[in-house]
């Protein structure tokens, strides 16, 4: 069995932080739920995580709603989606699904 630790080794790390970073250059990063979490106005964005056979992203229901035609290839559920380790990781819909997240979070926070 693949340990946790070979997830971060095989999950491109330092990318999924880059496009995280570039798609939502205002958030701030924390943890929360014991996962990396970008926040944004106060609000949670995305969180993210690997795992033994996947990566996960966590962007609320809202993004995964927003894009769930795009995520059907891979398991979902409300608010979550797993990308398995081992195939190419879809980053322009990961960036995307980010974008969107930032976009509803500024919508809310105008209100």
């Amino acid at each position: 069995m693949r340990s946790l630790a070979f997830a971060w080794d095989y999950l491109p790390i330092a990318a999924y932080l880059g496009l995280l970073r570039a798609a939502a250059p205002d958030a701030t990063e924390t943890i929360s739920y014991a996962m990396p979490t970008f926040d944004l106005n106060g609000k949670h964005l995305v969180h993210f995580a690997g795992f033994a056979h996947h990566a996960g992203l966590y962007p609320m229901p809202s993004g995964i709603e927003a894009f769930k035609d795009e995520l059907e290839p891979y398991k979902n559920a409300k608010g979550s989606v797993r990308f398995p380790l081992g195939k190419p990781m879809p980053w322009d819909l990961i960036r995307r699904i980010v974008e969107y997240r930032v976009g509803e979070n500024a919508r809310k926070a105008s209100k």
